[in-house]
């Protein structure tokens, strides 16, 4: 943990309305742990001016009002918030626990994936399930898409050459060395090998995801019945 503190930030412009703020170069833990902090501080107490603080796998961006504050102000305030950051900033990660019904008609990649990695349908599952996967960023390929990072090499399968036009919500797939679930119904180039029953995005909630950059997520295998009886109580 103590590798974080020695991770400075690049800064740049990001068109006329934003700050990138960047830590290293590609999915890293300790980095995205890094990130976690140093936006959690930035939300505590939100400078004037600053609209937001979107978190991302290695990076976070500062969406302000130029006609509030300046690039330069929000700098020194960033240099001040590294130069008093320390571990306790880091806030222990919440686990979301989302089951998932495999294979079958839940899951049509489920063979694919077991012919590229030579494991069987119960290995897969077992694999997938056995890992509390830390949320790195929000967003990308759909909105509430979460990226996952921690997915066991064994189960490392490339996307598919030709994307699904309509996946339908909950879908749960793989693709090269991620995992991750679709909120919404939308296309998508990823194996799928499951499906929650949960409604993963509901605009009328307080909340609208049930998860957010920095917890985990834990899949639990449930049967074909448990996912209808839980769908309906979810969507009815």
């Amino acid at each position: 943990m103590a590798a974080i503190l020695n991770k400075q930030a690049r800064i740049r412009l990001s068109g006329d309305r934003a700050l990138l703020v960047e830590y290293g170069d590609g999915i890293d833990p300790i980095i995205n742990e890094k990130v976690r902090a140093m936006t959690a501080l930035l939300k505590k107490d939100l400078p004037n001016g600053v609209e937001a603080v979107v978190p991302a796998y290695r990076s976070f961006a500062i969406l302000y009002d130029p006609l509030t504050t300046q690039p330069s102000s929000l700098t020194e305030i960033l240099h001040v918030l590294e130069a008093d950051f320390c571990e306790a900033d880091v806030e222990e990660p919440k686990i979301v626990s989302i089951p998932v019904c495999y294979g079958a008609n839940f899951g049509p990649d489920i063979d694919v994936v077991a012919e590229h990695t030579g494991l069987k349908e119960d290995e897969i599952i077992a694999l997938h399930s056995g890992v509390d996967y830390p949320i790195y960023m929000i967003g990308g390929i759909a909105g509430g898409f979460c990226g996952l990072g921690g997915l066991d090499h064994r189960l490392w399968t490339p996307r598919r050459k030709t994307p699904r036009t309509k996946l339908p919500a909950g879908s749960v797939g793989l693709a090269q060395s991620q995992t991750g679930m679709y909120p919404v119904e939308s296309p998508g180039g990823w194996q799928i090998i499951g499906r929650t029953p949960l409604r993963l995005f509901a605009p009328e909630r307080k909340s609208p995801f049930l998860y957010e950059v920095g917890d985990r997520i834990r899949f639990v295998p449930i049967s074909e019945d448990e996912f209808g009886r839980l769908f309906e109580k979810e969507w009815s």
